[in-house]
């Protein structure tokens, strides 16, 4: 089982992981701000995740960390 952790504070909520990921498991919080006011990213069933790091990999701001 993969780990993925979210840097949220420094997430801007641009969304591009949510796209990229192949089991849709990755949303923007619709109940939560980070410091910069944004909705950051996560996860909603990480025993789901393959751990391709697809998102990682996307993340322009390399606010994603996936271990395997």
């Amino acid at each position: 089982m993969a780990k993925v952790t979210f840097k949220t504070d420094l997430c801007k909520g641009c969304g591009l992981c949510v796209t990229v990921c192949p089991k849709k498991l990755i949303v923007l919080s619709k109940d939560k701000l980070n410091k910069k006011g944004h909705s950051p990213a996560e996860m909603t069933d990480e025993e789901k995740c393959i751990g391709c790091a697809f998102c990682a990999t996307m993340c322009p701001d390399c606010v994603i960390t996936v271990e395997k």
